[in-house]
């Protein structure tokens, strides 16, 4: 019987299936990591936190198909207020980031971060903080120093 602590569960929410295979081989090389699920809209993102699956972690694109990552925020913290979502973008304005912190998210990064920085950041929503992209922040002059 192993003392290990369970893995860190995540869902790779994102509408290009390269930007998912990705992240599943970045993660695949963690020990304390696991991708459990993926989704290609905020539609199916949804349908796989009601699943077995439910995530620690939720990697969420916000420019999506059928229904956006922003919407996929709300309706998954409407229900699930504990739910750790880390968004991944390539939209570095303050508006997109002021949205999906307001709608729940506890991270912001951009998808030009260096893999580590994004292995760091599941670790530390996982263990409750909060974080953004440096390109970010910066944008957001008024935002708490516990944001950056």
């Amino acid at each position: 019987m192993s003392s290990d602590p369970s893995p860190i569960r995540i869902l790779s929410v994102d509408d290009h299936a390269l930007i998912r295979q990705g992240i599943a081989g970045l993660v695949a090389t963690q020990t304390d990591m696991t991708v459990v699920a993926e989704a290609a809209n905020g539609r199916e993102a949804i349908q796989q936190f009601h699943s077995s699956h439910r995530p620690d972690i939720t990697l969420m694109d916000l420019q999506m198909p059928e229904m956006n990552g922003l919407d996929a925020i709300i309706a998954i913290r409407a229900e699930f207020p504990e739910a750790r979502i880390v968004v991944l973008t390539t939209y570095a304005g303050d508006v997109q980031a002021l949205r999906a912190l307001k709608a729940g998210a506890r991270a912001y990064l951009l998808k030009d971060s260096l893999h580590k920085e994004l292995l760091a950041t599941i670790r530390a929503v996982q263990a409750g903080r909060k974080s953004m992209s440096p390109e970010v922040s910066f944008r957001l002059p008024n935002m708490p120093l516990t944001m950056r």
